[in-house]
């Protein structure tokens, strides 16, 4: 089954670029213009994302502006991420694709493969969360509390959180490996009913979830973690990753939606 796929690499970027690029080739794709692509970017400034339903109020907009953070929402799933020292992916491909075919957890699972290998290579005792964490039994606005089925984790505390969006035009997934820095930043940019709150949810995600760095006591450098999803990618998803630049027409569109949605409030705040 092996098939030709597009490997992107784009330059660190703000949140709202980064989401209108995934968008514009998933467009590009579900006309037939373009490969599956496996893209593996970057954020500058750090920037919170939204779940696609998370409520705007969940954001505390004077800290964030204090701290220099931006915020986007993203077309996927899921409770807030702060994105800094880390590095992203998403996996854009038609409907028809057989690695993203059946339930959303069969391909999440099939994909979770892929994820499980590239950070085994990097040397960290890992291993896939086959069952959801307990649900929650107070709002949590933090993604990384809880790992959800298939995500991986170490030690039981999560790794890389992921989330999907199924379209008429294709299947986009995406999702974060934290390589080093403070997880419990997040905290920082959302609202709290107090310090003490904050506090609490701060430990709680230290407890949960965890970063590269913490598990190997030593900084992993992004182009490295880059190779090791390269390579995981192509042996256990048996496809060929050929390196290849966002179209003019794919970077056309993905300004589009950067003005028109991503980077207007209108879709910021739609919840």
């Amino acid at each position: 089954m092996t098939d030709q796929w597009r490997l992107l690499i784009t330059p660190p970027a703000r949140g709202a670029w980064n989401m209108a690029v995934d968008e514009s080739i998933l467009e590009h794709i579900g006309r037939g213009e373009s490969l599956p692509t496996l893209r593996l970017y970057a954020w500058q400034p750090p920037c919170l994302s939204l779940g696609y339903a998370q409520p705007f109020a969940d954001v505390d907009v004077q800290r964030l502006d204090d701290h220099g953070w931006e915020v986007v929402r993203r077309p996927t799933g899921g409770r807030a991420i702060l994105h800094t020292d880390e590095l992203t992916y998403s996996v854009i491909a038609p409907t028809n694709e057989p690695r993203l075919a059946g339930s959303v957890l069969e391909s999440y699972n099939r994909l979770a493969r892929a994820l499980l290998q590239a950070v085994k290579s990097l040397g960290l005792p890992v291993e896939i969360k086959e069952e959801a964490g307990a649900p929650q039994k107070t709002a949590n606005p933090v993604c990384f509390e809880v790992p959800s089925a298939y995500e991986i984790t170490v030690h039981g505390k999560k790794l890389i959180g992921s989330a999907q969006a199924r379209r008429k035009e294709g299947v986009l997934q995406h999702g974060s490996l934290p390589l080093t820095g403070d997880l419990a930043r997040i905290t920082q940019g959302l609202v709290f009913a107090d310090e003490s709150a904050r506090q609490e949810a701060a430990g709680r995600l230290l407890a949960r979830a965890t970063t590269v760095e913490s598990i190997l006591g030593h900084a992993v450098l992004w182009n490295d973690a880059a190779q090791a999803f390269t390579w995981a990618f192509e042996s256990t998803l048996d496809m060929k990753l050929d390196e290849a630049p966002l179209s003019d027409s794919e970077g056309t569109r993905a300004d589009e939606l950067l003005r028109q949605k991503y980077a207007h409030a209108d879709w910021m705040k739609r919840v």
